[in-house]
C-alpha cells in the first residue's frame, strides 16, 4: 500500500493514445552503406543498420529480415500498414480500427476464428502474443511464433500474407464485431473521455487529426453498410503503403525468398488513391481551455509550445536531439527535488522536449495540483522554466546528465548480442512508419561516445530557449468539477506567467554531498557452510552471522544481477493501531536518503550507476529488492547495508510523503471503479484498514517517529534472511561482498514467523450492486472464494481450468455473443497463512446486458463442471505453458521468482524440473475434479458496478 504513486499521465497526448504517428517513409538505399561513424561529418546522413536484410518488392512492399537468437527458436513478425483513421471519411469513421479486428475473423487460409483457434495450439496466446494496434497514421500487426517448427514458421507466413490483403470480410463476421467494437468504446468512456473530446481541438489545432479517433463513432460502427468497409480495405491494404519485419532465430536468406513468393503477387487497384500526408498546422498564436469532469480525481495543467518538427536525419540531427535529452534530464531533476519538498506546490510535474504529432515537435510542462492550490502550483513549476531561462544550468548538473547518458550507452552496447527480437522490430518498425534512425548497435554507441564530449552547457541551455517561447502555446487545465470555480480563466493565466517572470528569482543551488554512503566500514564476517543445489545449477551459502545466500549465475544477460531477500514477520506482527506507521515505514525509508547522504545528495550521488536497491516491508514478510551491473554491486551491497544499519526518515521527505498523498486522494471517491473496489474490499473483509484503500484518516495515523521505528524493529535481526542473488557473476566475484556486507549485518538470533490476521473472506457467497457513474455501463466481477489444498498438482490444475474457461468465455462472450471487448478467467492460490484460492471471471458490458452475460459465463463454467474441458483446449493450456517455460528459463527474473518464492513457502526450489511432467499428467478429468471442488455455487461472490439511479 504504497502512498504515492506517479498519476498515469506523462503527457496528455500520448496518454490520450498509447499510438504512435506515422508518415511515409522517406528512400532508404542510399544510407544503406556501411560507414565508418569515425569518419563522418556533421551533415552527414545517419548510417542504415547493416545487419538487417532489406529490399522492396516491384508491387512496392517492402520487407526487413534479421537474424537474432534472443529468444532462440523464436521469430517476431509485423505488419505495418501506413493506413491509419486519418485516412477515413465522415462515412468512414473507425473503419481502419475496425479493419484490424476484421483481420483476426476470416482470413483466405483461416476462415471465421480459425486464425486464433490454430495459433492457439501452437502455444501462441492471444491478446499478448498475437495482437494488433490502429493509430491516426497506421495499423500494425504483430505475431511472435516458435521458430523451430517449420509448418508454423509457414503458417505464420501465411497469416502475415492474408493479413496483407486477403481478408475474408463476410457479412456475417463484420455484424458481429459491431457488437465489440462497440463493447471495447464503451470500456473507454469515463471522464478522460469526456474532457478529451473538449479540449482536443484546440491540441490539434482543429485540424482533421481532432475529429479522427481511431475508435470512431458509435452511428458509423453500428450503421455502416459492408461495402463501405470493403471498399475501405481495397482502396487502402496495397503493397506500396505495407512493409513486414522479421526478426528472430531464422535463416535470413530462406526467409526473404519465402517473402518474394508470398508477397510478390500483391496489388494495387489501377487508380490507387493518394495517400496524403496530413499536418497539424500551426496558428502563431496562443491557445487556453480549461474542462472539469465530475469524476476526474485530480486537477492537472499542461503548457504545450509547438513547433516545426525536427527530424534526426543526420550526424548534426543526432547531437541535437542528444542535447535536448540532457535539458529534459536536468529540468526533471530539479522538478523532482522540489516535489520532495516539506510543502511541495504539487503532487508531481514533468517536462520534455519531444515529438508530438503530424509534422509537429513540441516543449511540454505538466503539473498535478493540489486540491484548490492550482495557482501555486501552475506559479512554481513556471518559477522553474524561468529559472533555467534567466541563469541556466550548473556544471555539476550538466555534468551528471552527461554521465547518465554515458553509463545508458554503456549498458545498451553490453547487452548488445542478448538484445530481445522485439527491440529490433520496434526500430524498423519506427524506421519505416516514422522515418526515426535506424542505427546499428556499434554505430549508435560509437555516436554517443563521440558527440557527449562534444556538447556544451551553453548549447543545452540555448536548446530551452529556443523552446520555451510565448508563441503557438496551448494552456491546458483538467480537473473535478467541484474545482470548477477556482480555477483560472485565460486572462489569469496570462497574468501568472507575467507575475512569475517579474519574480526576483535566484540561481539554484546545487548541493552535492563529498561524504561516503555509509559512517562506518562494516565489521567483515566469512562463509560458514555451503551446500549445491545441483540440479537447477544453484548453491546455498550459510554466513557467520545466519545469513542465508541464495546463488545462482546465469549467462542469459551479459550485465545484470539481481537481488532479493526476505525474512518473516511484516506488518501482521502490529497492531491495527500501527497498522499504517508500519505499512508506510519502508516506502518512507526508501523515499529518504541513507547512511551519512540526505535524499537529495542521495539521488545525485546514484547518478550513472545502474543500480536501484529498495527495502519492503509487506503484511507477512520484510526485505530488500533491487538489481545491479558488475560496475555497481560495491554501491547496492554498500545500500543494502545501510538500509539495515542506518536507515532514516527525513523530516521534509516525510510532510511532502503526507501532503502529497492526503492531495491524491481527496477527491478519489469520484472515481467509480474506485468506489467499486472500496466497497468489494469492505463488503468481504468487515471494513478491516488492512483490507481497504486508505483514507485521509488512515494517513495522517502514520507517525514519523513510530514508523522508524517499526522500520528497525524489522530490520534489527537478519539471521533469518534469505537473500537469493540471481545473473551474470560468479561466486568467486559475489564471494567478497557477501562476506564484507552481509555477513556483516546485525543479528540477535530471534525466532519469529508471520500472524495469521484472520482476515479471510465470508463462507457464503452473496451479489453486492454498486451504482456509481455517468456512463452507461456495467462491470462484473464473479468470483468464488474458500480453503484449498495448496500441492503441486492441485495448482497446476487451477492454472489449468483458469486457462480453459479463459478460452471459453472469449470465444462465448465476445465471439458468438458479441457482448465483451475483453474477459477472462484469472486463478489465485496461496499457502500462508492459510491455504486459500480465488477464481475470477471478469467482464465489462453494457447496463442491459450484464444479466445474460452473467448468465453466459456462469453456463460455461457449469459445461465444465458438468463434462470437463475440451481436450482441444486443454492442450491449447499445455502447449502455451510449454512454450512459454522454454522462454522463461532463460530470464533472470523467472529464476528469482522461482528460488525466492519457494524459500517464502518453504517448498523444493528444484520443482522446476518436474514441471513438465506434471504439467502432463493434467487430464480432462483432473481439471473437472477441480472445477467441482471450487467453483461452488454457494461461495459464488457477485459484484456488479452499475451507474448512478437516473
Amino acid at each position: 500500500m504504497n502512498l504515492i504513486k506517479p498519476i498515469a499521465i506523462a503527457f496528455l497526448l500520448p496518454g490520450l493514445f498509447q499510438l504512435s504517428q506515422a508518415t511515409p517513409t522517406t528512400m532508404f538505399e542510399e544510407s544503406r552503406s556501411i560507414l565508418r561513424v569515425d569518419t563522418l561529418s556533421w551533415e552527414s546522413p545517419l548510417p542504415f543498420d547493416h545487419e538487417v536484410k532489406i529490399g522492396k518488392l516491384e508491387n512496392g512492399f517492402q520487407y526487413f529480415i534479421r537474424k537474432n537468437v534472443e529468444p532462440k527458436d523464436r521469430v517476431t513478425m509485423y505488419l505495418a500498414t501506413k493506413v491509419g483513421s486519418i485516412l477515413e471519411t465522415e462515412e468512414e469513421l473507425g473503419l481502419a480500427h475496425f479493419m484490424e479486428h476484421m483481420n483476426f475473423n476470416g482470413l483466405k487460409h483461416f476462415p471465421k476464428n480459425e486464425l486464433v483457434n490454430y495459433l492457439q495450439s501452437a502455444g501462441v496466446r492471444f491478446g499478448s502474443d498475437l495482437n494488433a494496434y490502429t493509430g491516426f497514421d497506421q495499423t500494425v500487426y504483430q505475431l511472435p511464433i516458435p521458430s523451430d517448427d517449420p509448418e508454423l514458421l509457414k503458417n505464420g507466413l501465411q497469416v502475415m500474407r492474408d493479413w496483407a490483403q486477403d481478408a475474408l470480410l463476410a457479412d456475417e463476421e463484420i455484424d458481429k464485431e459491431r457488437g465489440v467494437v462497440l463493447e471495447e468504446m464503451r470500456g473507454g468512456r469515463g471522464a478522460q473521455q469526456r474532457m478529451r473530446d473538449q479540449y482536443l481541438p484546440v491540441m490539434l489545432n482543429n485540424s482533421l487529426y481532432s475529429s479522427r479517433l481511431p475508435i470512431g463513432t458509435e452511428e458509423v460502427i453500428r450503421n455502416f453498410s459492408h461495402e463501405v468497409l470493403r471498399n475501405f480495405y481495397q482502396k487502402w491494404y496495397r503493397p506500396d503503403l505495407q512493409a513486414l519485419i522479421i526478426v528472430g532465430d531464422i535463416d535470413v536468406a530462406t526467409m526473404e525468398s519465402e517473402v518474394r513468393r508470398l508477397f510478390g503477387d500483391l496489388k494495387s487497384p489501377e487508380n490507387p488513391t493518394e495517400r496524403v500526408k496530413h499536418k497539424v498546422p500551426l496558428l502563431d498564436k496562443n491557445q487556453f481551455i480549461a474542462v472539469t469532469d465530475p469524476e476526474m480525481t485530480y486537477s492537472l495543467g499542461q503548457i504545450s509550445i509547438k513547433h516545426p518538427e525536427e527530424k534526426v536525419e543526420t550526424v548534426r540531427d543526432f547531437r541535437r536531439s542528444i542535447l535536448k535529452s540532457v535539458y529534459n534530464n536536468m529540468l526533471n531533476a530539479r522538478l523532482s527535488e522540489l516535489s520532495q519538498s516539506a510543502n511541495p506546490p504539487f503532487i508531481q510535474a514533468n517536462v520534455g522536449i519531444g515529438g508530438f504529432l503530424a509534422g509537429l515537435d513540441a516543449y511540454t510542462a505538466f503539473f498535478v495540483a493540489k486540491p484548490n492550490e492550482f495557482e501555486n502550483g501552475f506559479k512554481a513549476m513556471v518559477r522553474e522554466l524561468e529559472r533555467v531561462q534567466k541563469y541556466g544550468f550548473t556544471e555539476t548538473e550538466f555534468g551528471r546528465a552527461i554521465v547518465a547518458i554515458q553509463k545508458n550507452n554503456e549498458t545498451a552496447y553490453i547487452e548488445r548480442d542478448k538484445k530481445k527480437s522485439d527491440s529490433y522490430v520496434n526500430r524498423y518498425l519506427n524506421f519505416y512508419l516514422e522515418d526515426n534512425p535506424a542505427l546499428s548497435n556499434e554505430d549508435s554507441y560509437k555516436l554517443y561516445n563521440q558527440l557527449l564530449p562534444t556538447l556544451t552547457l551553453k548549447e543545452v541551455e540555448e536548446i530551452g530557449k529556443e523552446f520555451y517561447v510565448d508563441t503557438n502555446r496551448d494552456v491546458i487545465i483538467m480537473a473535478p468539477d467541484k474545482e470548477k470555480e477556482s480555477l483560472p480563466d485565460e486572462q489569469h493565466v496570462n497574468a501568472w506567467f507575467a507575475e512569475v517572470e517579474r519574480e526576483e528569482i535566484t540561481a539554484y543551488d546545487d548541493k552535492v554531498s563529498d561524504l561516503p554512503l555509509l559512517s562506518r566500514d562494516p565489521q567483515t564476517g566469512n562463509v560458514a557452510s555451503a551446500k549445491d543445489i545441483a540440479t537447477i545449477e544453484a548453491k546455498e551459502l550459510t554466513l557467520s552471522n545466519g545469513v542465508k545466500v541464495v546463488l545462482k549465475p546465469t549467462t542469459f544477460k551479459n550485465d545484470e544481477i539481481l537481488i532479493s531477500a526476505f525474512s518473516p514477520g511484516g506488518t501482521s506482527l502490529y497492531s491495527d493501531s500501527d497498522y499504517f506507521s508500519a505499512a508506510q515505514a519502508a516506502s518512507l525509508v526508501n523515499s529518504s536518503g541513507v547512511g551519512q547522504l540526505n535524499t537529495i545528495e542521495l539521488r545525485k550521488y546514484m547518478t550513472g550507476k545502474n543500480v536501484n536497491i529498495s527495502p519492503f516491508i509487506g503484511e507477512r514478510s520484510e526485505g530488500v529488492s533491487g538489481y545491479s551491473d558488475k560496475e555497481g554491486l560495491n554501491t547496492a551491497f554498500e545500500l543494502i547495508y545501510g538500509y539495515f544499519t542506518e536507515p532514516r526518515i527525513e523530516d521534509d521527505i516525510f510532510q511532502s510523503i503526507i501532503t502529497r498523498s492526503l492531495s491524491m486522494i481527496s477527491n478519489q471517491e469520484s472515481d467509480p471503479n474506485f468506489v467499486f473496489r472500496k466497497a468489494i474490499l469492505e463488503s468481504l473483509y468487515n471494513g478491516s484498514i488492512r483490507r481497504t484503500p486508505v483514507s485521509e484518516e488512515g494517513i495522517k495515523q502514520i507517525d514519523k517517529e513510530r514508523a522508524l521505528a517499526i522500520y528497525k524493529e524489522r530490520f534489527a535481526d537478519a539471521s533469518d534472511f534469505v537473500f537469493t542473488i540471481v545473473g551474470s557473476f560468479t561466486e568467486e566475484e559475489i564471494k567478497p561482498y557477501l562476506e564484507h556486507y552481509l555477513a556483516a549485518l546485525p543479528v540477535s538470533d530471534r525466532k519469529e514467523q508471520a500472524k495469521d490476521l484472520g482476515l479471510y473472506e465470508p463462507k457464503q457467497g452473496f451479489e453486492k450492486v454498486v451504482r456509481k457513474g455517468q456512463e452507461e455501463k456495467a462491470n462484473v466481477m464473479l468470483t468464488y472464494y474458500g480453503d484449498y489444498i495448496y500441492d503441486e498438482m492441485e495448482n497446476l490444475n487451477m492454472n489449468a481450468l483458469e486457462g480453459v474457461l479463459s478460452i471459453k468465455l472469449i470465444e462465448r462472450l465476445r465471439e458468438d455473443e458479441s457482448g465483451v471487448y475483453g474477459t477472462g478467467a484469472r486463478a489465485s492460490t496461496s499457502k500462508q497463512p492459510k491455504n486459500r484460492y480465488s477464481f475470477t471471471v471478469s467482464f465489462g458490458t453494457g447496463v442491459d446486458r450484464y444479466e445474460s452475460l452473467i448468465a453466459s459465463a456462469l453456463d460455461e463454467i457449469n459445461k465444465v463442471k458438468q463434462n470437463g474441458p475440451l481436450a482441444s483446449d486443454l492442450e491449447k493450456f499445455k502447449i502455451e505453458q510449454k512454450r512459454q517455460l522454454e522462454l522463461s528459463l532463460k530470464e533472470n527474473k523467472f529464476w528469482m521468482g522461482q528460488i525466492s518464492g519457494a524459500y517464502q513457502r518453504g517448498e523444493d526450489p528444484t520443482y522446476i524440473n518436474r514441471y513438465l511432467d506434471d504439467l502432463n499428467k493434467i487430464s480432462v478429468e483432473s481439471v473437472k475434479e477441480v472445477a467441482n471442488k471450487y467453483l461452488q455455487e454457494d461461495r459464488l461472490f457477485k459484484f456488479i458496478l452499475l451507474p448512478d439511479e437516473k
